[in-house]
């Protein structure tokens, strides 16, 4: 199937994929050309959500309520041509830095021979005390090993939350994984901006955005960072996703 015969698929996104979350220009949006291939060729598409605890799905009412979960589900919605050889694969553990998560990137990430890994991290990093620098080198080595596998890669910034806002310099991890993403021309998930967006435009409350610590996210959060990822892998795949309004739940 050519790349064009699926451009129409992105039509069956629910509506309210109305926000694009790749940092910096539209062009970089393109840039999973491994994903892009597998689309435009009609073969199966592996995916592997590696990261801690809001990757695992803690927080989640049930594992199906995680966002790799929901993520699977809404691309094979998406790409019915696809739909029999779409995996997504969730690869979190809740509770890890980046040094634990260095330490399976073979078996996780780089073993399981994927198309694409969406790497959530610096969440711990920032809790823990981490340093910066550290975090930033062991990034940026692992961002490099990944590619030099023949795999796509997008990050995911940490979270928006009250425990990140009484943590004294915590979204200076955040703003590291911006930079990387510039650095390496990685697209970047910027969860702390959706998250605040979508309490600013009453997508849902504080309650449905959070679970009852204060630090995860809830269903309904999920799913919509789902939805969001969603539509990333889609216009990283260059697939064409249309503009829509949201519509009120």
């Amino acid at each position: 199937m050519s790349s064009t015969a699926v451009l129409a698929y992105a039509d069956l996104l629910p509506d309210a994929f109305d926000l694009g979350v790749f940092d910096g220009d539209s062009s970089r949006a393109t840039h999973l050309p491994h994903v892009a291939q597998q689309v435009a060729l009609g073969e199966p598409l592996r995916i592997v959500a590696f990261g801690s605890s809001s990757t695992q799905g803690i927080g989640a009412s049930t594992p199906a309520a995680a966002y790799p979960a929901r993520l699977e589900a809404l691309l094979k919605s998406a790409l019915p041509h696809l739909s029999g050889g779409i995996s997504v694969l969730n690869r979190g553990i809740g509770g890890e830095a980046v040094d634990e998560m260095m330490a399976r990137l073979d078996r996780d990430v780089i073993g399981e021979h994927p198309d694409l890994v969406i790497w959530q991290t610096g969440s711990n990093d920032a809790l823990r005390g981490i340093s910066l620098d550290h975090f930033r080198e062991e990034t940026e080595a692992a961002v490099r090993r990944i590619r030099e596998a023949g795999i796509d890669v997008v990050l995911m910034e940490p979270q928006w939350c009250p425990r990140f806002d009484a943590t004294p310099g915590a979204y200076r991890f955040r703003d590291a994984v911006r930079q990387i993403g510039d650095n390496l021309e990685i697209p970047v998930i910027r969860r702390s901006s959706l998250m605040r967006s979508w309490i600013t435009q009453a997508k849902l409350t504080h309650t449905e955005l959070f679970a009852a610590d204060g630090l995860h996210m809830a269903d309904r959060g999920y799913d919509l960072l789902a939805q969001a990822a969603a539509e990333d892998v889609l216009r990283g795949a260059a697939v064409k996703v249309a503009e829509t309004e949201a519509v009120e739940d």
